[in-house]
Formats: structure tokens, C-alpha cells, sequence
């Protein structure tokens, strides 16, 4: 994994972090939200930089300002598993905070992106003190937890053409569309959509080729167009 250099951000801008953690900031008092501000910082990740790595131990929870994210598996051989994707408004990086244990992913921006970190403490203490703020993370564990059996059942009995669909599909409802309506609004690799798949990079290639040749998407380098969206759904249900 190539890195760049994390800036850290001294000077929290109060609404920076409140339009990252929209869902969380509306239920805070005016002195929780002052704590928050007093004591998270907001750090800026360039193109494929770490951050955060397996093993670690989890200091901070995140929510992401800007920018794009993965959240990723290493498995066997090397390989890894991007088990999600993460846009702007998007916490991530709690899990392991609240289960005690180090982190079990790792983390690294897709584009440039800006952070707002949290550190574990304060969101605890808050936690404590705010139930509805705890109904919040409930939620967001349990839609994980829901997309991570979807994601067994896909990789364990889908064909390959099916589990590309899938990703095509999920690309575009978490990041959208360029101008054009049809352009994912990201330069992904084909690595990366190979992770996303469960394929190695060649049978990814292969893949996206085989829907370029049949008109289902158009490629231009890293830039992917939808251009039958009704036959990529029809293949991702087949299965």
C-alpha cells in the first residue's frame, strides 16, 4: 500500500464536523458538542495513504468530511477483501473501539480525503451520557452487520460475472454519477474492483471487457459508464 504524508489540522472547524456526523451532532447538547470540537482534530489523507492498519490499537473512531474511502481485509497469499466503501457523512473505524479489540481492517483513502477523528474516549463518555447517540451507532453496527452476510452470500455462491455487477451497482449508490448521469463519480482501479469482487485483477479485466464488448458500460481508462443498468441488475439477480 502506498502512502503520502497525513496532515493534521489543528484548528477543528465546528462545522466541518458537524457535517460529517449529521445523525450524531443534531442529538448533542451545546456542551457535548464543545467537547467534541474541543477534542477532535481533522487530518487530510492523500490518494492510497493509510489510515489505519490491522493490528492497531483503535485511538480515534471516524467520519469522513470529503473525499472517498475503503475499508479492507487482508487475506490469504496477500490478498485483500474491500468489505466497504465510505462517502462523506460516513463513520467508520468503531467496531473494534467498542468491542475492546484492535482494529481487525484496515483503512486508506481512495482519492484525496479529509477526516474528522474522534477520539474513543470522548464518544464513549458521550455515549454514556446520551442514549440517543448510542441508538445511532446500534443502527449503524446492525446495517454492517446486514451488508457483511449479504457480502458472504455473494462471494461464496455468486458467479463472477454477478459479483462484478454487484460492484458496479454498489460503486454507483455510494458514490453516484458524474454530470453525464451514467459515469461513476470515481476513478477506481481494477484492482480495487477485483477486491471488491472476490476475483483476482485478470478475471476482473476480463470481466469489465466482456460487458464493454456486449454494451452494458463503456471504459475510458479508469472511468466506468453504465450504459444498461437494467442488464447489470439482471445479472447481479441471477446470480
Amino acid at each position: 500500500m502506498a502512502t503520502g504524508k497525513m496532515i493534521v489540522i489543528d484548528e477543528c472547524n465546528r462545522q466541518d464536523i458537524a457535517d460529517s456526523i449529521p445523525e450524531i451532532w443534531d442529538l448533542l447538547s451545546m456542551e457535548q458538542k464543545d467537547i467534541l470540537t474541543g477534542s477532535a482534530n481533522i487530518r487530510r489523507f492523500s490518494k492510497n495513504e493509510l489510515i489505519y492498519k490491522e493490528d492497531e490499537s483503535p485511538e480515534f473512531l471516524f467520519s469522513l468530511i470529503s473525499g472517498k474511502v475503503k475499508v479492507f481485509k487482508s487475506g490469504a497469499l496477500g490478498k485483500t477483501q474491500i468489505v466497504r466503501l465510505v462517502s462523506p457523512a460516513g463513520l467508520f473505524g468503531f467496531r473494534a473501539a467498542f468491542a475492546g479489540e484492535n482494529y481487525m481492517t484496515s483503512a486508506s483513502a481512495l482519492e484525496e480525503s479529509t477526516l474528522c477523528a474522534i477520539p474513543v474516549k470522548v464518544m464513549k463518555d458521550i455515549i454514556r451520557q446520551n442514549i440517543n447517540v448510542a441508538i445511532v451507532f446500534i443502527k449503524q453496527l446492525a446495517y454492517m452487520l446486514g451488508d457483511a452476510d449479504l457480502l458472504t452470500v455473494n462471494l461464496t455462491q455468486k458467479h463472477i460475472r454477478a459479483r462484478m455487477a454487484d460492484s458496479l451497482i454498489k460503486v454507483k449508490e455510494k458514490y453516484g454519477v458524474e454530470d453525464d448521469g451514467n459515469t461513476l463519480c470515481i476513478n477506481t482501479s481494477r484492482e480495487d474492483l477485483a477486491n471488491t469482487s472476490g476475483m483476482t485483477t485478470n478475471n476482473a479485466i476480463r470481466t469489465l471487457s466482456a460487458f464493454a464488448t456486449e454494451g452494458i458500460i463503456k471504459l475510458n481508462g479508469k472511468k466506468i459508464k453504465i450504459l444498461d443498468e437494467e442488464k447489470l441488475q439482471e445479472i447481479a439477480s441471477r446470480g
